[in-house]
C-alpha cells in the first residue's frame, strides 16, 4: 500500500461523514474502499490506496486496511486509526458499526487530487444510503471479482474487463509500476 496514513484517515472521515451511519459497518466499509479504488482505476488508470484486495466471501477486502481498522476493534489503545473512527457491534446483529471521531476538514481536503474527491463523492453518491449487502452485490458483478479465484489476490488490471473502464491494461500496469 502506497498511501501516507493520514490520506487514508481522510478518506474514512469522508465516507463517515458522506455515507448513512445505520448502514456503515466492516463488510460496507470495505467495499467502499473497492469502489474507491477501482472507480479511479477504471476512469484514471491509478488507484487511491494501492492497497492489495483479495476475494474474499463477502467481497473484495483490501488487506492492509482492514486489518488497521481491525486492529480499532481488537486493541484500541495501539490501534492507528483510533483518532479516527469507533467501532461498535449493533444491537441483536453481527454488522460492526464504523462511525467517524470528527468531520471531514478543508485540511482533509488537501490530500486529494480533484479526481480522487470526484471519485469519493461519486462513490458515496452511488452507495451512501445502501446496505452492506446492495453494495456487496454490486462488487459481485464486477469483472476482478468474478474472475478471481477466491482467496486470491484481485489484480487492478481485472478492471479493464469491465464495460465501464475508459484506460487500457498497460495504463494502469505504468500507474502500479511507478
Amino acid at each position: 500500500m502506497k498511501i501516507l496514513l493520514a490520506k487514508l484517515k481522510a478518506i474514512l472521515i469522508y465516507f463517515g461523514n458522506n455515507t448513512d451511519p445505520r448502514f456503515l459497518g466492516k463488510v460496507k466499509l470495505m467495499k467502499l474502499f473497492y469502489f474507491l479504488d477501482f472507480t479511479h482505476v477504471k476512469t484514471y488508470g491509478s488507484p487511491i490506496t494501492y492497497d492489495r484486495y483479495m476475494k474474499m466471501e463477502h467481497g473484495p477486502i483490501p488487506s492492509t486496511i482492514l486489518n488497521l481498522v481491525d486492529a480499532v476493534d481488537d486493541d484500541l489503545d495501539n490501534a492507528e486509526l483510533a483518532d479516527t473512527i469507533k467501532i461498535e457491534k449493533a444491537a441483536g446483529s453481527d454488522m460492526h458499526r464504523i462511525s467517524p471521531t470528527r468531520l471531514f476538514t478543508e485540511y482533509d481536503r488537501g490530500y486529494f487530487s480533484e479526481t480522487e474527491l470526484e471519485v469519493l463523492a461519486k462513490v458515496c453518491a452511488r452507495f451512501g444510503d445502501k446496505t452492506g449487502r446492495v453494495i456487496e452485490e454490486a462488487s459481485h458483478k464486477e469483472a476482478p471479482w468474478t474472475k478471481t479465484a477466491f482467496l486470491e489476490e484481485i489484480p487492478y488490471t481485472l478492471a479493464t474487463e469491465d464495460n465501464d473502464c475508459l484506460v487500457d491494461k498497460e495504463t494502469i500496469e505504468l500507474a502500479l509500476s511507478l
